[in-house]
């Protein structure tokens, strides 16, 4: 391998893995050194240099001028070092070019040495940096492929790959290679193998990031989102907040006859969602909450914990605890009240035979 074609091949490697050069040509040029040195007993004395902008690459030994040699690696001869540099003298240094030429088998050898170990080393690097600035940001995926056996979702983010576990994708959604989809990045980690990213499509903060990409007035802080509760793949709850009292913040995050949140609702392959309006009142607070049933009323039973008594009509009874419980629950964690729900009338069916 001659200068012209090293170079090149660090401009390929450059082009293709989006490895500054400059970068490579340091790690290529460490290893070549520790290759150089063992013929030097393993002295300290090897140095090289690679220049990318030149293109000019030199390789060099440091010998100690002395009168006597104590070190035949790192010593030399005050006449042996005039033959070399005319200025030479006893106590001074002495640089020895060393012919590129021959170690073209040592430099062909450490670049892909480098290559082949060391690149993995750089781009875990740079996915780790790519991944923490986007951090708890929504991101778009296209899946490569799906696991047979696990049902793991293999995918590619810019020039990243991660993946998707099953237990993070939305329950019943069927993913397909070469589909694009939107991703929470929920963590991420430097562990001794690499970088280690959590991807979720189940985490509330997916849902949060797609309103701020749909919703203007929340992305400009016009209007908050306070809470968000989520049984992924069924019915998300997100409470809505605006310091503006002009502002419908429900109706902005619903948009012009449902426009906004539909287009969320298809995003998340029809999962339902129920925005309700945010307050400091924990009466009013837990009422919104339990939409789309209607409330009579709230008691609240302790402050210590947080527990209150919601009574709404009989014949909405149903819908206020919803399937599985599902409406009431998803109240729970929205507001952070333990809700006990009653009946207006004050019986359940079962009571009413009693």
């Amino acid at each position: 391998m001659n200068n012209k074609e090293f170079f090149e091949a660090l401009k390929v490697m450059e082009t293709e893995r989006g490895i500054p050069a400059e970068f490579i040509a340091e790690k290529i040029s460490a290893a070549i050194v520790t290759a150089v040195k063992k013929e030097y007993g393993s002295r300290e004395i090897v140095f090289c240099e690679i220049d990318c902008e030149k293109q000019k690459f030199s390789a060099y030994v440091k010998k100690n001028v002395v009168d006597e040699i104590e070190d035949e690696y790192a010593d030399m001869l005050l006449e042996d070092a005039l033959k070399i540099n005319k200025r030479s003298k006893v106590g001074g240094t002495v640089t020895i070019k060393l012919d590129t030429r021959k170690l073209g088998r040592i430099v062909a050898q450490t670049a892909k040495h480098v290559i082949r170990q060391g690149i993995r080393d750089v781009e875990r690097d740079q996915t780790l940096a790519e991944f923490q600035s986007r951090n708890r940001e929504l991101v778009t995926a296209v899946v490569q492929r799906i696991d047979p056996k696990t049902g793991n979702a293999s995918l590619t983010i810019g020039h990243s790959e991660a993946m998707l576990p099953k237990l993070e994708q939305v329950p019943g959604e069927e993913l397909s290679e070469g589909d694009h989809i939107k991703v929470y990045i929920v963590d991420v980690k430097s562990t001794e193998k690499g970088p280690k990213v959590m991807l979720s499509r189940t985490h509330p903060g997916l849902v949060k990031r797609l309103f701020e990409n749909e919703v203007p007035e929340i992305f400009d802080g016009t209007i908050e989102i306070k809470a968000i509760s989520r049984q992924a793949g069924s019915r998300t709850k997100m409470a809505v907040w605006s310091a503006n009292s002009e502002i419908d913040a429900v109706g902005a995050c619903i948009g012009p006859r449902g426009a906004r949140v539909n287009k969320i609702v298809e995003e998340l392959a029809g999962e339902k969602i129920d925005i309700v309006k945010y307050s400091d009142d924990p009466v009013a607070f837990v009422s919104e909450a339990l939409s789309p049933s209607k409330v009579v009323g709230v008691e609240i039973i302790s402050e210590d914990p947080r527990s209150c008594r919601a009574t709404v009509p009989d014949s909405q009874l149903s819908l206020a605890i919803g399937n599985g419980g599902q409406n009431v629950r998803l109240a729970v964690k929205l507001t952070g009240w333990n809700i006990d729900i009653r009946p207006e009338s004050g019986f359940y069916g079962e009571d009413i035979a009693e």
